[in-house]
């Protein structure tokens, strides 16, 4: 296996400059260099950070959402109907039309109830605001302790400022041990939400985020092997600079604070613009396409991690559509009302009048109770303005002809 590795995967002509192998990175007295085999690592590692989500959450997110007051919606429970059960979990959630026609005949029930079955069991399969709540706030936990360890260790660096001395002494450049954790801890935390993923909360731009984790992880993987660890250090911060106040307008925006959710969202929008539209393609892509070959000849690895770069750069520009959207929102409507990538809960608000209660009950009884409350309620009030007319105008007080 390692044989066959050697020879289709670890080829160092994708991932090394012509002119040097395996052997010129090989660890010397005093220096370190990254090699392929140090990402093992980082599979355990992704283990080892859902190990330790599952306990933030407990012990840390979800004491803070009570303390926070995030409210779980009540949600309508569905009576047990074993056909329109089946169907939902074998074939569909959201039944056609014939469909809709089809299991109604067979329940016995009208096609609007059927719809509203429906409706309802999709909700229940729908995650909770704590639920939602304590996935922002391990991600917050996380992007804001690697975006002020990743600051402390680059900050005093001579290529964080200049970019050009990224590819001096390339590729035989020493790897320090802070640099090290820094790229294992990002690896495993990568791998694990996307080993995550089919459990998490699922968003619009699901199959995004799956590009996303993918093209991260192999960005980061080969950036490791070929000793971009100086431009790979750059990506990540840039990206850390922006997501944990994202984690933190939705931890607000799930408790209901929605004038603080408001304020970091502005926060986080001028952020994200300007270091994932502006430094990230300024300052990263143009260093690791134009400013990279003062140093080297194109390669393989060359041409690779810059279509990865593409590829991250494409899920900017349409993540900041979805954030302008947003932002024209807030501006004309005077707030953010939600999450643009959230999989909203469906409302039975359409339902109050001839489905409301449970399936199968009489509709006319149902439809005769609203009307007599809404016309008492609509007497009652006819009769506190009158009284409220006479009390408060001096002529009416006076007797009135017929």
């Amino acid at each position: 296996m390692e044989a066959l590795l050697d020879q289709w995967l670890w080829r160092q002509e994708y991932w090394l400059p012509p002119g040097i192998t395996w052997k010129d990175m090989e660890a010397r007295e005093g220096t370190r260099y990254p090699l392929p085999r140090d990402l093992f690592l980082t599979l355990p590692l992704a283990l080892g950070f859902i190990a330790l989500r599952l306990v933030f959450e407990r012990l840390v997110a979800l004491p803070l959402s009570r303390v926070l007051g995030v409210q779980d919606k009540a949600r309508a429970q569905v009576p047990p109907i074993p056909v329109l059960e089946a169907f939902f979990m074998r074939r569909s959630q959201q039944p056609a039309q014939s469909d809709l026609v089809s299991l109604a005949k067979q329940c016995d029930l009208t096609q609007r109830q059927v719809e509203v079955w429906f409706r309802r069991r999709r909700n229940q399969n729908r995650p909770s605001s704590t639920k939602k709540f304590c996935e922002a706030c391990w991600r917050f936990a996380f992007y804001l302790t690697a975006f002020v360890a990743g600051l402390a260790v680059l900050i005093d660096k001579s290529w964080f400022w200049d970019q050009r001395e990224c590819w001096i002494g390339y590729p035989q450049q020493p790897l320090l041990n802070c640099h090290y954790w820094y790229y294992m801890a990002e690896l495993g935390f990568y791998w694990s939400l996307l080993l995550c993923i089919s459990v998490d909360v699922k968003r619009k731009d699901f199959k995004e985020q799956i590009v996303h984790h993918i093209a991260t992880i192999f960005l980061m993987g080969f950036s490791y092997c070929a000793n971009y660890v100086r431009v790979g250090a750059l990506v990540m911060l840039v990206h850390d600079s922006s997501d944990f106040l994202l984690e933190s307008a939705k931890m607000f925006n799930y408790a209901g604070w929605r004038k603080t959710c408001d304020a970091l969202f502005v926060f986080f929008s001028v952020v994200f613009l300007v270091t994932r539209l502006m430094v990230f393609p300024s300052k990263v892509i143009h260093t690791t396409l134009f400013l990279s070959m003062e140093i080297f000849q194109p390669f393989f690895g060359y041409y690779f991690f810059n279509i990865l770069l593409m590829v991250l750069q494409a899920l900017h520009i349409f993540w900041a559509w979805l954030i302008l959207r947003m932002v024209y929102k807030f501006i004309f409507l005077g707030k953010v009302e939600r999450d643009e990538r959230s999989d909203e809960e469906e409302s039975d608000c359409a339902d109050e009048g001839e489905d409301q209660g449970s399936v199968g009950e009489p509709q006319w009884e149902k439809r005769k109770d609203v009307l007599n409350s809404r016309l008492t309620a609509l007497a009652n009030n006819c009769v506190l303005n009158n009284l409220t007319n006479q009390r408060s105008s001096p002529a009416s007080r006076m007797p009135k002809a017929r």
